[in-house]
């Protein structure tokens, strides 16, 4: 089982995963061979949802920002490998739970596991794969970074709660959205990185660096996807476009356009995602209101900023061919949209 992202792919602008993904290549094998190993199970239908998810397609950013951060640091031993596999986990564990809170049908250009196994083996799945990483955590013997990844395990689950209970209110700030984001996605990057430096025994300076380099560059991640989920191209989302919408979600992009709009446009988002009365042409209208708007075009120049932020955040450690990757990879992550 390779890593699983296809070594040109490339924003227009030019920015691409390919230096990452050569430098961890080797070190991304060893995951991907632990990920299929600790998978395994007497019983039939763990393995068989698990890696129905897990060998879809999934970008594994998360995990090769673990084997780059501890390799830019020097690390010498095995424990980058297995932190890595747990992050890894964790992030499937939490796309299955979300994807039945979310009633979603398509995962990574595949049929939800949900569809296929039902809402009760998807979660229970979820829960044997936060299982697994806990266990692997343990592992390592490393307390450092057990208490950083149960942390980042209670915060994405706070996360995924506190959206629940905005969910469908048009009257969210972008304060409180940015707060949502910052829980149930920038967690793990943070979480993913920040490791990378506390195995590999660096200051407290460090560590911090590599903690806001990975809270920025989540943050930019989540509202590109905000924004692809209104302008992407289905095949590439590996989700039907306007799932978001239909979902009744409030992402950034909502928030610009109900805020900016008239009161016609206000009681349009109200219909649809508050009350849930959405029309054929209302997806297309909704992208109308958002590009009058600019709130596609602001989104992606708010993930702009958290980007330089992610990049900035890396200015104290010295050139290097992991540092110009994982800049490289901030700038891939933005250009997704383009």
């Amino acid at each position: 089982m390779g890593v699983v992202v296809p070594l040109g792919q490339k924003g227009p602008a030019g920015a691409s995963l390919r230096p990452l993904m050569k430098l961890v290549e080797a070190d991304m094998e060893r995951v991907n061979s632990l990920i299929s190993k600790r998978t395994g199970s007497d019983v039939r239908m763990i393995p068989e949802l698990a890696n129905h998810l897990i060998n879809s397609g999934g970008k594994r950013i998360r995990p090769m920002l673990t084997i780059a951060t501890a390799q830019m640091f020097g690390y010498g031993g095995e424990h980058h490998v297995t932190l890595a596999a747990s992050v890894e986990f964790m992030h499937t564990a939490t796309l299955l739970h979300d994807d039945v809170v979310d009633e979603s049908n398509m995962r990574r250009g595949k049929a939800a596991a949900r569809l296929l196994w039902g809402n009760e083996a998807s979660v229970l799945v979820g829960d044997f794969l936060l299982g697994q990483a806990f266990k692997m955590m343990v592992e390592t013997q490393s307390l450092e970074a057990l208490a950083i990844l149960s942390n980042a395990a209670a915060v994405i689950a706070e996360g995924e709660v506190w959206q629940l209970a905005a969910a469908k209110n048009v009257s969210t700030t972008e304060d409180d959205y940015l707060s949502v984001i910052r829980a149930k996605t920038a967690a793990l990057f943070s979480a993913a990185t920040e490791i990378g430096a506390i195995i590999a025994k660096r200051s407290g300076d460090e560590q911090a660096a590599m903690r806001s380099f990975g809270n920025n560059l989540g943050i930019a991640f989540q509202l590109v996807d905000d924004a692809l989920d209104y302008t992407g191209e289905e095949g590439k989302l590996g989700k039907s476009v306007g799932d978001d919408f239909r979902e009744g979600k409030i992402t950034l992009p909502v928030v610009l356009s109900y805020r900016r709009g008239d009161d016609a446009e206000r009681t349009f988002w109200r219909r649809t995602l508050q009350e849930g009365t959405i029309g054929d042409d209302d997806l297309e209208k909704a992208i109308a209101i958002m590009r009058k708007h600019n709130a596609l075009a602001d989104t992606i120049e708010r993930a702009a900023h958290y980007g330089a932020m992610a990049r900035d955040a890396l200015a104290i450690f010295p050139d290097g061919k992991h540092k110009a990757a994982l800049q490289e990879a901030v700038d891939f992550c933005i250009a997704r949209v383009s």
